[in-house]
């Protein structure tokens, strides 16, 4: 049995020692069922200057190097705010089994971390966004799937 608050406590000790290291004030952290710690990250946008080094994206990361593998089926995740709408995409794509965060979007809003009009933009229609998305009706627009479809050697994920 994990002990959530001790790993959650780690996380966001993490997250305090980024600040101090003139980082974001994020962190995640991921444990497998054995109750070891796989996978850290901090968050290194600033610094590495990639809008996508967000914490759990790079806990993932780390955790998925570690593991030799692109799925985290097993492990939890702890964070130490609640993941942004690109984290939560990344966390299901590495089909990590459960998150466990500190702070809720609102404490992260009221400390200048507002991602609610990301939320906000995901429901407009593709032109309505303030980047506005345009799909152009390709000949081959279906050829990448056609040929993922033929491939006897594929890795399903």
């Amino acid at each position: 049995m994990l002990n959530h608050e001790h790993f959650l406590n780690k996380a966001v000790q993490l997250a305090v020692k980024n600040v101090e290291n003139n980082g974001g004030p994020f962190a995640a952290i991921i444990v497998d069922k054995k109750g070891e710690i796989v996978g850290k990250g901090q968050n290194r946008v600033t610094d590495t200057n990639d809008p996508t080094a967000h914490a759990e994206v790079q806990a993932i990361r780390d955790a998925c190097q570690n593991l030799h593998s692109f799925q985290l089926t097993d492990c939890v995740l702890y964070t130490s705010c609640e993941p942004c709408p690109m984290c939560l995409g990344a966390i299901y794509w590495a089909r990590l089994e459960k998150i466990y965060f500190a702070a809720d979007q609102k404490l992260a809003a009221a400390g200048g971390f507002d991602d609610a009009f990301i939320y906000e933009e995901i429901n407009k229609k593709h032109n309505e966004r303030s980047i506005p998305f345009y799909s152009i009706s390709l000949k081959d627009k279906n050829l990448p799937f056609e040929k993922w479809a033929e491939l006897e050697s594929k890795i399903e994920y």
